[in-house]
């Protein structure tokens, strides 16, 4: 080929390239699939993303793996169902003895990181809804109760984050600057004062009734009032802050239409879910939609998942196979605590193994072995506020008679759920002793909720408040090793993925 000929190509392929590379049309092209920048344009584009948001929660509830798939075993539960002295698995657990509980526990990074899954997601949906233009949300009020459930599922990550550590970064934005990573540790009462933040706001922005039968599940002003009054105990509790015990009562009285069912199996029976007593569950399995179809909460960045496997594999005699850590079982002192004649005694466990029949006993699963449970996890219902409020009567100086109503209401269900019995009695109304009327608080809090992962956050918030000392007769556990208890236990260390990667976290004491 002649030299002009080389030439006069090369030049033509550098006007060319001169061409394309000046013309902005052939550089925008649009990308493949969905980005955050095209999307959250239409309801039901937000509404697929609100959902993913609840769909965090199956980390905490499931006993498949959790969003990081390094699990493979029970999940997360075993960091609030194990510590405390309702539940035994025979001391083979960190979590149980404590004294083997170290930062790189693998548990500890996946509740660690589920958490802030959970608060990343929703942050990013409440910044979207924040900055929507007019005209995308066509129902009325539905951006405001998708700010609403944002901001209570961010809530309610921070209370379990506070509950298991004491401290993590406060998070609220999406990062949009380097100068933005690496936030500090909180202090003190931090998280839960964010969550009280979140929660308050969430009220007013919540639904006053239940959802759609589409949408079950979703959470509603109740269950913001109920979670709000909740943290504003705890915060109480290690603070001594009297107007917080206040302002608990008030939130709890504001919950509507909500009434214990007359049944207390009913709260752990799968074809009695989303029942009148419950505040906020996490929706185990079908029917969204039916039967035959996924729920769509448990998505969660998994494919397939069908329904999930709760929690549940670690209760009842013939799953621990699928445990990692073994049967979970009732310590003698949960047994002793029941009257002989308590209705709730059977239908919490099994006096002769110990085994725990709570969810088991009227369950639904799919697959082999009983291990797809698709029986919702109630995480908050109306019989833990009613004690809560007697507690935040009795701490706040309020009438005792009050608060004894308020534990003979739990008593009295339990009572007559079986056609009017004796067991148990009413609590006696005329007594004012202040720490006989907390003793009858924490154990109908023991009976009432035992094996529902409250316990742990009960002995916690006590202990730091110095209203117990937990030691060896405080747990009275079959389990001798669990006794090697320490105050430093009371906040479990922060996982040393944290620590390694942001240099502003600080380790908590004596780990």
């Amino acid at each position: 080929m002649k030299p002009i000929i080389i030439k006069l190509i090369l030049a033509l392929l550098i006007i060319m390239l001169v061409h394309i590379a000046c013309n902005k049309k052939d550089l925008n092209v649009k990308p493949p699939t969905a980005t955050e920048d095209s999307y959250f344009n239409s309801e039901t584009e937000f509404r697929a993303a609100v959902i993913g948001v609840y769909a965090s929660l199956t980390d905490f509830y499931s006993s498949a793996n959790s969003a990081e798939g390094n699990n493979g075993g029970v999940a997360e539960s075993e960091t609030f169902l194990l510590p405390g002295d309702d539940l035994t698995n025979n001391g083979n657990e960190p979590y149980e003895i404590f004294g083997t509980l170290g930062p790189a526990d693998p548990k500890l990074n996946e509740i660690f990181t589920s958490s802030y899954i959970l608060i990343g997601r929703a942050n990013t949906v409440l910044e979207k809804l924040r900055t929507v233009p007019a005209g995308v949300f066509t129902t009325p009020n539905l951006q405001n109760y998708n700010e609403g459930e944002m901001l209570f599922l961010r809530a309610f990550a921070n209370f379990q984050l506070w509950n298991l550590f004491g401290t993590a970064p406060i998070d609220t934005i999406v990062l949009n600057s380097i100068s933005q990573l690496n936030p500090p540790s909180s202090k003190g009462t931090a998280l839960l004062d964010q969550a009280i933040s979140d929660l308050t706001s969430a009220a007013s922005l919540l639904p006053s009734s239940p959802w759609d039968s589409t949408n079950t599940g979703r959470v509603t002003m109740n269950s913001a009032y109920g979670l709000l009054g909740k943290c504003l105990v705890f915060r109480a509790t290690v603070t001594k802050n009297a107007a917080d015990y206040t302002a608990a009562i008030a939130a709890f009285n504001k919950i509507i239409g909500v009434s214990l069912v007359p049944n207390f199996e009913d709260n752990f029976n799968v074809n009695t879910e989303n029942n009148p007593e419950s505040l906020f569950e996490f929706q185990a399995g079908v029917p969204i939609g039916g039967l035959g179809t996924t729920n769509y909460w448990l998505a969660n960045d998994q494919v397939n998942i069908g329904v999930t496997s709760a929690y549940y594999g670690s209760f009842g005699a013939g799953n621990n196979q699928y445990m990692g850590g073994g049967l979970y079982t009732a310590t003698t002192k949960l047994l002793n605590i029941f009257d002989s004649g308590d209705p709730r005694l059977p239908l919490t466990l099994d006096t002769a193994t110990l085994d725990i029949n709570k969810y088991i006993l009227n369950d639904k699963t799919e697959g082999c072995c009983g291990v797809t449970s698709m029986n919702n996890t109630r995480i908050l219902r109306y019989a833990d506020v009613l004690l809560l409020e007697a507690e935040a009567i009795l701490q706040s100086g309020g009438s005792t008679s009050d608060a004894i109503a308020l534990i003979n209401q739990v008593r009295a269900r339990a009572r007559n759920m079986v056609g009017g019995g004796t067991v148990p009695a009413d609590q006696d109304n005329t007594i004012t002793d202040k720490s006989t009327i907390f003793q009858w608080i924490m154990d109908e809090r023991l009976r009432e909720l035992a094996a529902e992962g409250q316990r742990w956050y009960d002995i916690r918030r006590w202990a730091i408040g110095g209203l117990i000392t937990p030691d060896n007769n405080f747990f009275s556990s079959t389990v001798a090793s669990k006794m090697g208890y320490d105050s430093h236990n009371l906040y479990f260390p922060i996982p040393t993925s944290e620590t390694d990667k942001n240099p502003n976290i600080t380790q908590n004491p004596g780990y």
